[in-house]
């Protein structure tokens, strides 16, 4: 199973044609997405309290600024300090969980978020807990023989309104938009994507964050998401 799994991520990126530029508003140009380094190797942040949205908020909108554009992006396999200040992440088994799986786009709530594939509603949930996704969509696709999911995080709750499991969803159609602070239970306005192979049974709900002796599993398990869009 796990020599199976370790290939899915080379067979996506043959299988899939990217056709939209970002899970973001599409009328985001290419040039106004700036990458952004939220890692531990980051100085500039250890002078920040980064369970404070507003103070991420405003890191973010300064960056944005200095760079000229208007979504900052970035963070797969990104080790970070972010998750301290949550026991979600800290009280785990096998170490405290620090490693993020998916791609993040910060940009302002209400932002448009839109699917980067055809595919279908799996499943919803607002995971409302301190430091969780809160509203998340995932969404199930198929290319040939090969089935597998994307996660979309820290909507806002409107987002899951008129929603059913089956319900179709084509490439580049709005499923949603970014939540507030409060909606997305306590971070700046962001999304969370990630790519998922197997949901290991898990509906509307995935591990986002890992620790250093799991990231094998989830590196084969969770591919970069943005193979599944063109700005890879």
């Amino acid at each position: 199973y796990f020599k199976l799994i370790s290939m899915v991520p080379e067979l996506i990126k043959k299988a899939v044609v990217p056709t939209v530029l970002a899970p973001i508003d599409s009328a985001v140009k290419a040039e106004d997405f700036i990458h952004i380094d939220l890692s531990v190797t980051n100085k500039k942040l250890a002078k920040l309290d980064l369970s404070d949205p507003e103070a991420m908020d405003g890191y973010i909108a300064d960056y944005l600024k200095v760079k000229g554009g208007k979504v900052a992006f970035g963070g797969y396999k990104e080790k970070r300090n972010l998750y301290k200040s949550h026991s979600l992440f800290e009280k785990s088994a096998t170490g405290p969980r620090n490693i993020h799986l998916g791609i993040d786009f910060w940009a302002r709530a209400g932002t448009a978020v839109i699917a980067v594939l055809d595919g279908t509603v799996h499943s919803f949930k607002d995971n409302n807990s301190i430091g969780d996704y809160g509203p998340t969509i995932i969404l199930k696709h198929r290319f040939s023989t090969i089935e597998f999911f994307t996660l979309y995080g820290h909507l806002s709750k409107s987002s899951l309104t008129d929603l059913y499991p089956g319900k179709p969803v084509k490439a580049g159609v709005t499923i949603g938009s970014l939540g507030t602070p409060e909606e997305n239970v306590n971070y700046a306005p962001h999304l969370h994507f990630q790519c998922i192979i197997d949901l290991e049974g898990r509906e509307g709900d995935y591990p986002g964050v890992c620790n250093s002796k799991d990231l094998e599993f989830y590196s084969k398990n969770c591919p970069n998401a943005m193979l599944l869009t063109k700005m890879v």
